[in-house]
């Protein structure tokens, strides 16, 4: 895909003659010859006809292109995906022929390197590479893009569809431990919004604008029962003053006015939530972690100067997304007021009052060690200077900000309509185990082929499954080692029990059934016993 995107980008801006080419496609030497007659064929069709045809690819360049700059305006771009796999001859060869026409016919080369860049010095001569100039550039790596994706779809208020805690742990876990694939963790967004809509009969109302929401149309009667019976809704019609509940319980219309509300928090939530801390938020109190604390305590110990300077990136932040007005002006109003202090100085703003005195160096007890620190912090507690006060004051108002918009987004109201948290079904789909499922499809084959006459009771093997499944549950009564005959003999038994088999076509079968297990990993050849196979696999479904 990234190779895909470089290549439309080339041809839209810069050049429409771009190749893109694979190790092996480049195998032969014969390439060689052939890009000899293809840079011939091509030089002499610029020369003597591409004026005109470049011109209706780049019309805004119609009046600048003449004959005689054409070559130089529109060079051919190569780019070597693999360039590592390349044939180190093959490559020289080619670097060589291209050189003999740079005057004439200018070429690109991108080279596609997985390791570092001296990948260039260790496969090409310095005869060769000297004759190229080098410029490095990286694509962005998959971590870089996977953070992107969070911020345009996870972390986006536009984007109503939301993921809980352990949905995402699921995705970032598939990516980092399995396949490492972007593109994957985007299917499983996919199909989370798809499991979503298809299994929660609201869902559709996660997708309306809140105008649309409050309308008669879109919440019908029968979507305000389905909202008074969600888990969520019960809960918040329990913390309710009684009349409130009455309203709840039997009032729509009291019902929908109450539905702006939560959707005004949800927009707030998560245009305030940073990537690193949105599993937290989603998940738990945050106010209860560890993280937070510490957070706290080292606010407690800040200058003015760095307090000052972190109250204004949080307002500007609120600038940025025009919301919360009201809490933008009251940490305005901080800042105004910290500014104004004077007569604080750099000990003193950072709470680390100097206690006046001269300290007596005696010999004491513990107890009396402890006695005099703990009368010393109070002296201290009680004669906290404005700066001190004021700092109280703010990281007050930060922790009721944390508090009341930043409440786990599983136990608001309503959860339900736009949060997907079906983590099992999405581990079970994505992360998939193939042996589990081949397993399953060959001890219960009527499940995969929906045929009555495969329907066994526990313990025992129908003649009319297929083959591979028969040999299959005979191979699970045996031991690290199989006889073939003993397993063949076993194989005749079952199919002895059904009418019009051929027997003369009954070993090779058997013979095709061993060879597909043999291929699926099961089983395998073994040098202690000519006439026996070695078990692979143990344990089943």
């Amino acid at each position: 895909m990234t190779f895909r995107s470089l290549c439309n980008l080339l041809q839209d801006s810069v050049t429409p003659f771009v190749v893109s080419v694979h190790a092996k496609e480049c195998a032969d030497p014969v390439l060689v010859i052939n890009l000899t007659l293809v840079c011939q064929a091509t030089l002499t069709i610029r020369i003597i006809g591409l004026l005109q045809k470049c011109t209706q690819v780049f019309p805004q360049r119609t009046e600048s292109l003449t004959n005689s700059d054409l070559p130089q305006s529109l060079p051919v771009v190569v780019i070597f995906k693999d360039f590592e796999a390349f044939n180190s001859q093959v490559l020289q060869d080619f670097i060589l022929i291209c050189s003999r026409y740079t005057q004439e016919l200018p070429f690109i080369f991108i080279f596609g390197i997985a390791t570092s860049p001296s990948a260039i010095q260790h496969r090409l001569p310095h005869s060769v590479s000297s004759l190229l100039c080098i410029e490095v550039f990286h694509s962005l790596s998959r971590t870089q893009h996977l953070a992107s994706v969070f911020d345009k779809l996870i972390l986006n208020s536009q984007f109503p569809f939301k993921l809980s805690s352990r949905v995402i742990q699921v995705l970032v876990g598939i990516f980092l431990y399995h396949d490492f694939s972007v593109q994957n963790f985007v299917k499983g967004l996919q199909f989370s919004m798809l499991e979503h809509f298809k299994s929660q009969p609201l869902s559709m109302l996660c997708c309306q604008k809140q105008e649309a929401l409050l309308s008669a149309k879109t919440l019908s009667k029968k979507n305000v029962e389905r909202i008074r019976h969600l888990p969520s809704f019960m809960r918040y019609v329990e913390t309710q003053e009684p009349q409130e509940q009455v309203q709840l319980l039997t009032n729509d219309e009291h019902v929908k006015n109450m539905l702006t509300c939560f959707h005004v928090q949800k927009t707030h939530y998560f245009s305030n939530t940073i990537r690193e801390l949105h599993v937290s938020c989603i998940e738990k109190n945050l106010w209860e972690t560890e993280e937070y604390d510490s957070a706290l305590q080292l606010l407690r110990i800040l200058a003015k100067d760095e307090l000052v300077a972190a109250l204004r990136k949080c307002a500007e932040i609120l600038k940025s997304t025009k919301i919360l007005q009201n809490v933008l002006q009251q940490l305005e109003d901080f800042i105004g007021r910290l500014e104004a202090l004077e007569g604080v100085s750099s000990e003193d703003s950072s709470g680390n009052g100097i206690i006046s005195g001269k300290m007596e160096y005696q010999r004491t007890d513990l107890f009396q060690l402890q006695k005099t620190l703990l009368e010393k912090e109070s002296r201290r507690t009680k004669r906290m200077n404005p700066y001190e006060v004021l700092r109280s004051q703010v990281i007050e108002f930060i922790d009721s900000l944390v508090r009341e918009y930043l409440t786990p987004a599983e136990l608001q109201p309503l959860n339900e309509v736009c949060y997907y948290s079906s983590s099992g079904v999405l581990r079970q789909r994505l992360n998939v185990t193939p042996r589990t499922s081949i397993q399953a499809a060959l001890s219960h084959p009527f499940y995969y082929l929906q045929n009555e006459s495969l329907k066994t009771d526990a313990g025992t093997i129908s003649s009319a499954a297929p083959d591979l499944c028969i040999v299959y549950k005979l191979h699970l009564e045996c031991g690290r080692l199989i006889n073939l005959y003993d397993w063949l003999e076993a194989f005749l038994t079952v199919m002895s029990a059904a009418e019009d088999q051929d027997t003369n076509s009954e070993d090779a079968r058997f013979i095709q059934a061993v060879s597909e297990m043999e291929f699926l990993g099961f089983i395998k050849s073994t040098k202690q016993k000519t006439d026996h196979v070695a078990r692979l696999t143990w344990g089943g479904c």
